[in-house]
């Protein structure tokens, strides 16, 4: 039996991730500091699966800690989630993104390297193809970054090229993800996120059980169908599922390679409201504002080079994906705890 480390185990597509790998056969250890999660979700994760994950409350900042984990079990191959993640807070406090996205990741690879475990898969974002000319986009469109959080994801992928480069015993996934909503069916794990939520289903399920008064809708004038920002939403499970296919292979090849993880479908603001009101019964109200400097018009990917590597494609679609997500919001009303 392969035993995966996961960093970042215990937070919204981790502990989905870990779920997946336990009920997949591996043995799974989550290295998680709790910043944005609860340990209970440990317990959670055992309702499901009937197994319960070793877990090591401990930070990709502190080296001794993770020697430790390295030294008391044989880890196969990573997993590495953990990580800030918040757009508009990286551009707040840039310096705090980049110590503990970048350094923070650095320790866990010279850990790794000095354990002799050389499989990973990366976490990485769509953010880091910046603006894109088109779509569907593709892994080999240029890259950029327009905020700090992307410039992480996309210094890690250098990183981690320049890692393979240097020593061809290595192997990495990089998996640049679309946009993760939705929630485990049997509503015991979820997204939870701090204060006001930064991304779109989040904030609808909190206009959805009256926490917040409607949504906002930032521009409806964009060259779309019905003139809201389009993007590739991917149930959490399906990405989850991904990563099971990505450890899979990455334990087989060598070398780094980039793969989309998206459903190759973009949805508007407004479709996905339309999908919320379907799960929860009721309307919705919002309100239409203006623009956000910086957003695009649309957004989804190409999804053909994870179906040849990794044979997965998505299976949710976005009614299954906003019922998931109203299921856990009812039965969670306090979070995980």
């Amino acid at each position: 039996m392969k035993t995966i480390l996961v960093t970042g185990g215990t937070g919204y597509i981790g502990s989905h991730t870990v779920t997946a790998l336990i009920q997949s056969g591996y043995n799974v250890v989550v290295l998680d500091n709790l910043y944005n999660s609860s340990e209970a979700v440990l317990d959670r994760i055992e309702t499901i699966t009937g197994t319960k994950p070793k877990f090591y409350k401990t930070d990709i900042l502190d080296k001794e800690g993770l020697k430790t984990v390295f030294a008391e079990n044989e880890i196969d191959a990573v997993i590495h989630f953990a990580g800030y993640k918040a757009v508009g807070e990286s551009v707040q406090i840039p310096l705090t993104y980049y110590e503990n996205n970048i350094s923070g990741s650095v320790n866990l690879y010279e850990a790794m390297k000095d354990a002799g475990v050389k499989t990973l898969v990366f976490s990485s974002s769509a953010t880091v193809y910046g603006a894109p000319k088109s779509v569907p986009i593709r892994e080999d469109f240029p890259t950029s970054t327009t905020n700090p959080y992307g410039s992480t994801k996309l210094m890690n992928e250098m990183i981690l090229a320049d890692v393979c480069k240097s020593d061809p015993d290595w192997s990495v996934l990089l998996l640049r993800y679309f946009n993760p909503i939705g929630a485990h069916q049997s509503g015991l794990l979820g997204e939870v996120p701090n204060g006001i939520p930064n991304n779109l289903v989040p904030y609808i399920a909190r206009v959805a059980n009256g926490t917040l008064e409607y949504l906002r809708v930032w521009g409806n004038d964009y060259p779309t169908p019905d003139g809201t920002g389009v993007r590739d939403y991917i149930h959490v499970v399906d990405l989850a599922e991904g990563h099971i296919a990505a450890v899979a292979y990455a334990l087989e090849h060598k070398g780094a390679d980039y793969i989309n993880l998206g459903t190759g479908n973009g949805y508007s603001v407004l479709e996905v409201l339309h999908a919320y009101e379907k799960a929860c019964g009721k309307e919705l109200p919002y309100q239409i504002l203006e623009r956000r400097p910086g957003d695009i018009a649309e957004c989804y990917a190409d999804t053909e080079k994870a179906a040849r590597l990794l044979n997965w494609r998505a299976k949710y679609n976005i009614d299954e994906m906003c019922r998931d997500s109203w299921n856990f919001t009812l039965k969670n009303p306090d979070g995980i705890k």
